[in-house]
């Protein structure tokens, strides 16, 4: 098999309504290109940039947080919660977010994938919402129908007993039902910017108390066409309310977002590398599509490829490739956008629990998905923009384990 393995290279009142010091948020509103869904122009990626040599642990310098969550100022209901999810060290992100968002401060949190930048933001904001009588008082915006998901299943969980409850909003799923939950006013609603526009339009989202703001993966709904939605929702909000703003990467465009949504904001970084140091990368030359194939196949029927992420760059291909594998008696699950929200939480689900072993996926899959123990993850098709890559490969090496990632490239 053709491989190539070379080296590397103060507190604020938000929730009550009151004014917070600082001044009026700038609303500029700028022309925007595209829209929802608008693609973007593909880069051509040199090949070398799939290849790295990941480091070995022993030459790691382990990061020492400076808390640990029974450290923080959380009530029993919440630290029991913690603890009962084997919580015991923060992460770096989680480590330098929480205080400043329990002040209410707002934060800009710049981190990789998989740095449990969910808890960082979640943890703080159940301890705020303990004896608050406003509902809803927060909303959590979304690139992906699946990553909302995720973040309702981890609030439920951290939440448990405490008499707080969650709404799920995005599309796929049945929008009278959405609706009829929004009416119960739950204390946070949790959406993707296409089903939040839908329900401000017909009058069952009301925003305009809300004390806190959360936009996460706020790089990939830029990527993604949503930022005309984005502005819509934050005109929704009010001027006074705490904003968090996550994102893997800070762009220009990314930095005038955070000038006019968040005010004196405080900024924690904890990136290191471009991608995970965890995370064996190399490519996979390949003569024809015929031997492409092959060598996929090759690869999937090693004893160690024992979970792994196929990347395609079309859900019609994606759709194809995962057939082709369960004729083949490789367990294999597709998930992309033609699918059904129902269609595609069974699909993770069973990759997650290990009934498919190969999970063949678009880009949807790419971000902020927690599914853990990815052995490999093969870039059938290269991405778009390098910014993708760093995510897909994100899926595996995570929370410092050791990872591996194949891309595929022609001859």
């Amino acid at each position: 098999m053709p491989y190539i393995n070379r080296g590397s290279r103060t507190a604020r009142p938000t929730f009550n309504g009151q004014p917070r010091p600082g001044g009026a948020r700038g609303r500029n509103r700028r022309p925007q290109q595209g829209g929802r869904g608008a693609k973007r122009a593909p880069n051509t990626i040199h090949p070398s940039k799939y290849i790295n040599k990941a480091i070995q642990k022993t030459e790691e310098v382990a990061y020492v947080p400076e808390n640990t969550f029974s450290d923080f100022p959380f009530g029993p209901e919440l630290a029991k919660n913690i603890a009962d999810k084997g919580y015991t060290s923060p992460s770096p992100i989680q480590d330098q977010a929480i205080i400043p968002i329990l002040n209410r401060q707002d934060v800009i949190g710049l981190a990789n994938t998989g740095t449990g930048k969910t808890a960082a933001f979640l943890l703080p904001i159940i301890e705020l919402l303990r004896g608050i009588a406003l509902r809803p008082s927060v909303l959590i915006v979304t690139p992906t129908r699946e990553l909302a998901q995720q973040i309702d299943a981890e609030f439920r969980a951290f939440a448990k007993g405490m008499g707080l409850y969650s709404t799920l909003v995005v599309g796929g799923m049945n929008i009278d039902r959405q609706i009829r939950d929004l009416r119960r006013n739950p204390h946070v609603i949790i959406g993707t910017p296409g089903r939040l526009i839908d329900l401000l339009e017909r009058h069952e989202l009301h925003c305009g108390k809300m004390g806190v703001l959360v936009l996460d993966e706020a790089d990939r709904m830029l990527d993604m066409g949503f930022l005309p939605n984005i502005r819509r929702i934050v005109s929704e909000m009010p001027k006074s309310r705490q904003t968090l703003f996550f994102s893997a990467t800070m762009t220009p465009e990314i930095e005038a977002l955070t000038s006019q949504f968040l005010d004196n904001p405080v900024t924690v970084s904890v990136r290191t590398a471009e991608t995970s140091d965890h995370v064996e990368q190399d490519v996979i030359e390949y003569a024809s599509q015929d031997h492409k194939y092959e060598l996929l196949l090759d690869m999937l029927r090693k004893d160690h490829y024992d979970k792994v992420l196929v990347f395609c760059g079309k859900k019609y291909g994606a759709q194809r490739l995962a057939d082709k594998l369960n004729k083949t008696e490789i367990a294999a699950a597709a998930i992309h956008g033609n699918k059904s929200q129902s269609q595609r939480t069974r699909a993770l689900e069973a990759f997650k629990t290990g009934k498919v072993s190969v999970l063949v996926a678009t880009d949807v899959a790419a971000r902020g998905l927690d599914i853990p123990n990815v052995s490999h993850v093969i870039n059938y098709d290269t991405p778009q923009v390098y910014e993708d890559y760093i995510h897909r490969i994100g899926r595996t090496g995570r929370g410092g384990a050791r990872g591996h990632a194949h891309t595929f490239v022609g001859k």
